[in-house]
């Protein structure tokens, strides 16, 4: 009795066909792949913030750091006028004595988004990322 193939193949052949199943398994991977992250690759910054009326007030352990921008674009750190590059200077300090300082944003609605974004971009480069952004209660706001 011999134990052995029941088709008979030349030794000496090539593998003439390809095997397509390993090229099928990696492109089906990639596709996965690229399905996931392009999503995360087209969103930038998005700012989803909450209503007013349902906004609650927080417990507070310590003092944030209030950083406002009037209507006619003028940075204020707590009371005091800062242009740009005194707020980067300020901000690096703070991150260095309080890495998880709290930041609080009160920007009127006239300010143009260029000027907030230079704002979150300055927070950002202090690795601040604790940020609450203010805002007037349903009751409170002027009719």
């Amino acid at each position: 009795m011999s134990f052995g193939r029941l088709e008979r193949r030349d030794p000496g052949a090539p593998m003439s066909e390809i095997n397509m199943t390993p090229l099928i398994d990696v492109m089906l991977v990639l596709l996965v792949i690229f399905m996931i992250a392009a999503p995360l690759m087209s969103s930038g910054l998005q700012l989803d913030l909450p209503k007013a009326e349902a906004a609650q007030a927080l417990e507070r352990t310590e003092q944030p750091l209030q950083l406002s921008l009037d209507a006619q674009g003028r940075l204020l750190w707590n009371q005091d006028v800062l242009n740009l590059p005194q707020l980067r200077a300020r901000l690096l300090q703070l991150a260095q004595a309080q890495p998880e300082a709290e930041v609080q944003l009160a920007i009127d609605q006239a300010v143009p988004y260029g000027r907030v974004a230079e704002l979150l971009d300055a927070l950002q480069a202090a690795k601040l990322n604790r940020l609450a952004f203010v805002t007037a209660t349903a009751a409170s706001a002027p009719r």
